[in-house]
């Protein structure tokens, strides 16, 4: 009776666990004043409240608008990818702005 408890015993207590990893979470790029960022790369942010949101990438040194995207923003943390492999310039300003224009938040990124 004992070898077989001790068996059983050993079957349960080897047995593999698996473990999901969690995500990597992505810092808010607005908490910083300046960021490096890739193609295809993952930027997130907080909002306060959900709506229709803007994000403009501007260059740093004509001020001129290269892209601009209009967003669904949800309250909480928002993450959207950023495409910078046809971008003509490599220090941009990351802008978001609310639907009436009115800016929220401002960061520096640099692309790869």
């Amino acid at each position: 009776m004992r070898k077989l408890l001790f068996i059983l015993l050993l079957l349960v207590s080897c047995r593999k666990v698996d473990i999901q990893p969690e995500p990597p979470q992505v810092p808010d790029i607005f908490s910083v004043t300046e960021s490096t960022v890739t193609n295809n790369s993952d930027i997130s942010f907080k909002l306060d409240k959900a709506g229709i949101y803007i994000i403009k990438l501007i260059d740093k040194n004509t001020e001129q608008v290269v892209t601009k995207e209009r967003i669904n923003g949800k309250v909480g943390t928002n993450t959207i990818k950023i495409y910078t492999r046809a971008l003509p310039v490599k220090y941009l300003y990351l802008v978001l702005s609310d639907e009436n224009n009115v800016q929220i938040n401002k960061t520096t990124i640099i692309t790869n």
